[in-house]
């Protein structure tokens, strides 16, 4: 599994997220598997999203495509930075307990 991880500041958790949500279409048609969104306990205004791919060329489309997301009124008005995509491959995941 392919993941591409976004690292965010924004300016308000739940106003992001009502924008983050209005691309929900966009991620399952661009060949995102699943996703997960983790704030930073002690600033909600750090979010990182983490999207889970089959491959890692349809990966890179996607890290290419965000910064037609991030150019949206919406998107920019939210976001008060991002670091670059990073794409990481899983190694190995193990469930203990």
């Amino acid at each position: 599994m392919i993941t591409l991880s976004v690292d965010n500041t924004v300016h308000d958790f739940d106003t992001w997220f009502e924008v983050f949500n209005r691309y929900e279409d966009f991620r399952r048609g661009s060949g995102v598997r699943s996703y997960r969104v983790v704030r930073a306990a002690d600033d909600p205004r750090q979010v990182r999203v983490d999207l889970d791919f089959d491959d890692l060329a349809t990966a890179t489309a996607f890290r290419g495509a965000l910064a037609k997301i991030w150019a949206t009124p919406a998107s920019r008005d939210q976001l008060a930075g991002h670091r670059e995509p990073v794409v990481l491959d899983l190694v190995v995941q193990r469930t203990l307990g």
